[in-house]
């Protein structure tokens, strides 16, 4: 048979002896295809094995990338941009969280920024306020201007979730929002202590850029957004959805934000 279709008997025996590839189970593979779909495609091996896990399935990272292959789920990766420090320097603070990143409980440090959003109406604007403790988003504003207004409608939200904002350090860039007398003023209304990143220095609030950086290359629709309200919408389901309440995070055990502090008080 070999000689009559011109194939190497060697070759024949090779293949007969090659062990069949087994098939993963299909309640693996519908678990995994649902983890890739709820989190928009940007779970890599590592991740997509904890969550595997946490839904009951022993697995570990080179067998979950053996079967995001047969699945056939690819990572998606969304490109982002470089962005401009503001300029108008007004009343600047000290750096005095110097990269203290971790905190022991909640309500000691929360950090803040603003970054930007494409949409057809143009250009719109995103300013969050971050528990340091727990990465989780406790306040958050959208507009079509990045003006001080932005960041106070933040920091407002996030003082009326936690109720407490005496003594709590806020961390910022030297953006002109944060150095403005109006912002200055209502942190030193409320009790709170004013820090800031040195001048063009993003390491110095690398977690909130960190947050960003997630969100834009996880979840944002690389195409933009129809309009404003659009935007809004989806940006709303990332943070106090799958941010805060299910996306794995490896700065706090792999737990969502709101889990890891539900753990450590």
């Amino acid at each position: 048979m070999c000689r009559v279709a011109g194939v190497a008997r060697s070759s024949y025996y090779a293949l007969a002896r090659r062990p069949v590839a087994r098939r993963s189970p299909t309640a693996l593979l519908t678990a995994a295809r649902e983890i890739h779909r709820e989190t928009r495609g940007s779970y890599g091996s590592r991740r997509m094995s904890q969550a595997l896990r946490q839904r009951g399935h022993d697995i570990g990272r080179h067998c979950t990338r053996s079967l995001m292959r047969e699945a056939q789920l690819k990572v998606t990766r969304q490109r982002t941009h470089r962005y401009s420090k503001a300029n108008g320097e007004a009343l600047v603070a000290p750096n005095l969280l110097d990269r203290n990143f971790e905190q022991d409980r909640p309500n000691q440090v929360w950090a803040g920024d603003i970054t930007y959003v494409s949409t057809r109406q143009g250009w719109s604007y995103l300013a969050i306020v971050m528990d340091l403790h727990s990465r989780r988003i406790i306040g958050w504003a959208f507009a079509l201007q990045a003006d001080t207004e932005l960041v106070i409608r933040a920091i407002r939200q996030a003082r009326a979730r936690r109720r407490a904002s005496h003594g709590v350090m806020f961390h910022s860039d030297q953006g002109c929002q944060y150095t403005s007398a109006y912002f200055v003023e209502d942190l030193k209304a409320n009790g709170m202590v004013q820090s800031m990143s040195r001048k063009g220095n993003c390491w110095d609030n690398a977690v909130v850029e960190r947050f960003f950086r997630s969100l834009k290359s996880e979840w944002l629709n690389p195409k933009g957004y129809l309009d404003h309200a659009d935007a809004e919408r989806d940006i709303e389901a990332y943070i106090d959805d799958f941010y805060n309440c299910r996306r794995i995070h490896s700065a706090t055990d792999r737990m969502p934000p709101m889990r890891y502090e539900a753990s450590t008080f």
